[in-house]
């Protein structure tokens, strides 16, 4: 059985693997989901030495789902990582700075066996990709559709900015091309709507409510954090609200009813409806349950 995290996570939260109070306290910060960092917040001489500590800080009981994100398949670290933090007590693994479909698959191959080592069926552990370079966007879509055990990609911001040497401004127009590219790629893939891009100016409350929105109208269904600050916001923007909850349960009960009579084109309260109308009431309903907000479960 999979251990892939449920449909609808909004928010996952990173901490770095070396810095033992603050990776317990990522899980106790009311994220969805938490992620051990190897990567860019362990020093280059630390990597070895923060292994046994993400293991022991996902051996302790938690609420949440546990990740951890390894080195990328570029360096010389990301083999150690997998060898050392695979075993029944993580979640998933997130690998960074991917460009190609030929090195998922090779991760792949490489985390299966691990799992086999663990005791665990290969494909126990769920898989979030990280794209945050120009030739990942140009490979997006061989990239999604490179191994089924990818669950969802997010988006790396910064590292994407950086290799384009683009001015990454309060209103992420420098973002939009690779977000709609990783949306629709994920969408034609078959996997999860896509995580964005986590925002760097951790006091600033307003620019994270703004970049999680463009997020959200793009496609993407909650995004990285990287302060317990900034998971409260999250939450705001990637949770349907009370009067959205109410105005999908009214489609989709009165669309029910139109179907008996045989009608499949509707008008509410002064809105056309039908069945893409519907199907994404339904899809709002859906969310609701299972964030376990009161919504009844859709109709259909």
């Amino acid at each position: 059985m999979t251990r892939r995290a449920a449909a609808g996570v909004r928010s996952y939260l990173f901490a770095p693997g070396n810095h033992v109070r603050r990776a317990e306290k990522a899980f106790t910060a009311g994220a969805d989901a938490a992620i051990l960092d190897l990567e860019d917040a362990v020093a280059h001489a630390e990597k070895a030495a923060a292994r046994p500590l993400v293991v022991a800080a996902l051996e302790r009981p938690r609420a949440v789902p546990g990740y951890v994100r390894v080195n990328d398949s570029h360096s010389p670290w990301w083999q150690d990582d997998l060898d050392a933090v695979v075993g029944p007590w993580l979640d998933g693994v997130v690998l960074p700075k991917v460009e190609s479909a030929e090195e998922v698959r090779g991760f792949v191959e490489r985390l299966d066996a691990c799992e086999r080592r663990a005791g665990l069926a290969p494909g126990s552990l769920d898989l979030m990709l990280i794209v945050e370079t120009a030739r990942g966007i140009v490979h997006i879509d061989s990239i999604a559709a490179a191994s089924p055990r990818i669950g969802r990609i997010a988006l790396g911001g910064g590292d994407y900015t950086n290799d384009l040497d683009l001015e990454w401004t309060a209103d992420e127009a420098a973002l939009a091309y690779a977000r709609a590219r990783i949306a629709h790629a994920s969408r034609a893939a078959g996997i999860e709507p896509p995580v964005d891009t986590v925002v760097i100016e951790v006091r600033d409350q307003a620019r994270f409510l703004e970049s999680a929105r463009n997020g959200r109208r793009l496609g993407f269904q909650g995004k990285l954090c990287i302060h317990p600050d900034q998971v409260a916001p999250c939450h705001a923007v990637f949770t349907p609200g009370v009067a959205e909850i109410a105005r999908a349960r009214t489609i989709v009960a009165a669309f029910g009813e139109a179907e008996i009579r045989g009608v499949a084109s509707i008008q509410v309260d002064g809105v056309f409806v039908d069945y893409p109308v519907a199907r994404r009431a339904q899809r709002i309903l859906a969310l609701a349950e299972r964030l376990g907000i009161g919504a009844e479960p859709a109709a259909g």
